[in-house]
């Protein structure tokens, strides 16, 4: 270690230089990161919305959409609008009429459809006109059109770093005790961010949760490993020049850094087994940010402090952190009760932690703060009568079977109404794949009747359906939908001649059949579209959503069904739940439980520690309970595993501290000294890690960000308030079971005798002119006696002069 120390010390300014130009290369970098704004995109592949959702996208083109709300407008203004609108360019058509989904309280609401496929940017450009030409009015626009989402995200995170930026200047401030440690702090923290910025775009395409508090979560998470570093230098250069201080301290540093690590990496490892797969996607990100945290804590921070280290002695200051020997004092009192009361309170916390009301959308989870959409979206709710829209997929080819399905749906009460080729109102009271003959679609279509079984004779032909022109074309049936595009395309290739009016009016018919068609009919599937009147969250609707499959199914035996639709998305984020909570409880607890077994070698001390953690993560979610306020699902799982992972350091900090002094003092001694040491630190990395996220919660709009940063600002005060109030009694109370429990691992024990001039650089334990035991690292002129426990005893070679 000290040899990788020296060589990164006295390298520091090419190791600038490979930093700098990092750093440049990741400012450009940052911008290649895909970012994916749709948490279905997330779902398990073998899941049936995630197959369903795919299935949609590839038979089925869905054409751009928007609702808009006009307010304050009279019934004729609202009337005449709608025309002008229907006859812009790029405007398909406009659903507007005089029922209360359209018209109410003195506001107009249009359901707008493009004329392009939802992905193409010609949509905006058409909605960018509406928006203009009704920009006299006060209007509320609800889109999934263009990149609202995350303009808006990046927006708020904006301000978010800014914020979290100068609290972190003023804790750090507080704490410190140079000034001039602070712009060290900040630059190894500001570079180990753009550098794990810069490098998303490796991993293809992020999620928006990952790319908006990735940032903020690992300023919080690795604040420790530069602050441990930089303490360990200020206590190396009271008695050492400042290279070899920087040099000791770092090699000091890294094994304890790295250790310190591994528990925060380990809380992150377990969301890298979840099903849903945003998971992994933020454990990753994490888990990458860690990296370049101890990166740039390992390589770039030791020139740092060599180029800051001189200031360090001339912008001292009195430390601004009291001491707090009353905690200590206190948990010397209360060692008999307090941990009995702890039990109680974790008993009721894990009982009232599993009531905690999760929710798996949006449609009632309420946020602090409003962005332009959802307060659009909440005027339209408020102001007009809504329906819950769910698509069932069924393979194609059965108009019989679909309309049977369609009825059968329209007759529940739980469904508003239901749309498909089947039901769907052509020409003359004819449903789209009603089956007409000849005569009936020459009356419809104003052709003359010969002309029509000649067309007849030739659909008949082109589908080798010779034995319907055996009995006779005049009883020949077709669906009519497939009739009139079949004309149109003779039309269109010059086969079949019409006047101008007949031509016309077949010419509109055919293109709203055209855009129905690849609306609802794919090559292998159909697609119907479903209006329940039920929310769009909650066990009634996943429970019929469960009724809409059965019913399709027993008109489709053959084939696969899917349920589509922001109801089934809730419903497999349930489903995906009940597992991924087990998963991720049970894998973080593990994982750093085998850390904590290494770290201090006893059996019972791992398991407190993590019994005190796990009460705070269960205290933390039994807070929804009592305050009645709904959590999105995904919040608990990512803040258990970082509640877990990180908070545990605080836990150690003391656990470590205590265990270490217990048998040079008296324990209630140790106790209280213990506490003193260890509060800066907590004080430190817990109050940025709380502030965080609520200010995530606070500033954001997003429902699931506010969920993550509410939990974890949440959950980082509740751990606090443990490690500093319970776990002090725990450990006095407790110190008998931890002794019984401990174990060491063994250690090869090598015996070295040399004599001459001897490099030592180890753990030791023997003579060198008297008695020697610890950690050495000395050259020595004379005869060793030494046993070796780990390191090296080396002869050197004599010279003469």
């Amino acid at each position: 270690m000290l040899k990788l120390a020296a060589f990164i010390v006295d390298k520091r300014n090419l190791i600038f230089l490979l930093v700098g130009l990092s750093l440049l290369f990741s400012v450009f970098s940052r911008n290649w990161v895909q970012v994916e704004n749709d948490l279905t995109a997330y779902l398990p592949a073998d899941s049936e919305t995630r197959q369903g959702l795919d299935v949609m996208a590839e038979q089925f083109t869905t054409f751009g959409s928007a609702k808009l709300m006009v307010a304050n407008v009279s019934w004729t203004k609202a009337q005449e609008l709608a025309e002008e609108i229907r006859g812009m360019a790029g405007v398909q058509s406009v659903a507007f009429d005089q029922s209360t989904d359209h018209y109410h309280n003195a506001s107009a609401l249009y359901g707008i459809t493009f004329d392009y496929p939802q992905e193409d940017d010609a949509c905006l450009d058409a909605l960018n006109a509406v928006l203009d030409r009704c920009s006299a009015y006060d209007t509320y626009l609800d889109t999934s059109l263009g990149n609202q989402l995350a303009e808006i995200i990046a927006s708020e995170v904006s301000v978010i770093m800014v914020i979290v930026a100068l609290i972190v200047v003023a804790v750090l401030t507080l704490t410190s005790q140079t000034y001039a440690e602070i712009p060290v702090l900040l630059l190894t923290f500001v570079s180990a961010m753009i550098m794990n910025m810069g490098t998303n775009f490796l991993l293809g395409k992020i999620s928006f949760v990952s790319n908006s508090v990735t940032s903020i979560l690992q300023l919080a998470l690795s604040l420790d490993y530069a602050v441990i570093l930089c303490n360990r230098f200020k206590e190396e250069y009271e008695k050492a020049p400042l290279r070899e201080a920087v040099v000791t301290a770092l090699s000091k540093g890294i094994p304890e850094i790295g250790a310190s690590s591994l528990t925060t990496v380990g809380g992150l490892v377990a969301m890298l087994f979840m099903r849903f797969r945003l998971g992994p996607d933020m454990g990753i990100c994490l888990i990458k940010a860690i990296f370049f945290a101890l990166l740039s804590v390992f390589v770039f921070m030791p020139g740092l402090l060599m180029l800051f280290g001189p200031w360090m002695d001339k912008t001292r200051h009195r430390s601004f952190v009291p001491k707090i020997p009353f905690v200590g004092k206190f948990a010397w009192a209360t060692r008999h009760v307090v941990p009995l009361l702890f039990v109680a309170l974790v008993a009721a916390a894990f009982f009232f932690s599993s009531k905690c009301p999760y929710v798996y959308g949006y449609d009632t989870i309420v946020t602090p703060k409003l962005n332009e959409q959802q307060i659009a979206q909440r005027m339209i709710r408020e102001n007009f009568t809504s329906s819950n829209l769910v698509a069932l997929v069924v393979p194609s080819g059965d108009y019989a079977a679909e309309r049977a399905v369609l009825d059968e749906l329209d007759a529940m009460e739980q469904v508003d109404h239901t749309q498909g080729l089947s039901n769907t109102e052509a020409l003359g009271g004819y449903m789209l794949t009603d089956r007409l003959t000849p005569r009936q679609f020459a009356e419809l279509a104003d052709l003359d009747y010969e002309l029509s079984r000649l067309i007849y004779t030739a659909y008949a032909t082109e589908k080798q359906e010779y034995g319907k022109l055996v009995g006779g074309v005049a009883t020949y049936s077709v669906p009519l939908l497939d009739m009139f595009l079949f004309v149109w395309d003779k039309v269109e290739e010059g086969y079949v001649s019409l006047d101008a009016d007949t031509a016309a009016r077949l010419s509109d018919a055919a293109a709203q059949m055209k855009n129905g068609m690849v609306q609802l009919q794919g090559e292998d599937y159909t697609r119907m579209l479903v209006y329940l009147n039920l929310p769009e969250s909650g066990d009634e609707t996943y429970a019929f959503t469960d009724t809409i499959a059965r019913v399709a199914r027993e008109h489709y035996p053959e084939g696969n069904i899917y349920v589509v639709g922001n109801s089934t998305n809730a419903y497999e984020f349930q489903k995906s739940f009940a597992r991924d909570n087990v998963v991720v409880s049970l894998m973080s607890i593990l994982i750093v439980l085998v850390v904590l077994l290494f770290t201090f070698k006893s059996v019972a001390m791992p398991l407190l520690l993590i019994l005190v953690i796990q009460g705070a993560i269960w205290i933390n979610f039994s807070v929804p309970v009592f305050t009645h306020v709904d959590l999105f699902f995904i919040a608990y799982l990512i803040v258990s595993s970082i509640q877990m992972g990180a908070n545990i350091d605080y836990a150690i900090v003391i656990a470590s501290r205590y265990m270490e002094l217990k048998n040079q003092m008296e324990h209630r001694d140790a106790i209280i000294e213990t506490m003193n040491f260890a509060f800066p630190t907590i004080l430190t990395s817990g109050s940025i890690l709380a502030a965080s996220g609520f200010i995530l919660g606070r500033i954001s709009s997003e429902g699931t960000i506010v969920g993550i940063g509410q939990s974890i600002g949440r959950g980082t005060l509740i751990s606090i308030a443990l490690v500093m109030f319970t776990l002090p009694q725990i450990l006095l109370l407790g110190g008998g079971v931890i002794e019984k429990t401990s174990f060491s691992m063994p250690a090869a024990l090598r015996k070295r005798e040399a004599s001459g001039r001897v490099t030592v650089d180890g753990v030791v334990r023997g003579e060198v002119h008297g008695s020697v035991s610890g950690v050495m690292h000395a050259v020595v002129d004379g005869k060793v006696d030494l046993t070796l426990l780990s390191g090296t005893v080396e002869e050197e070679a004599q010279h003469e002069n």
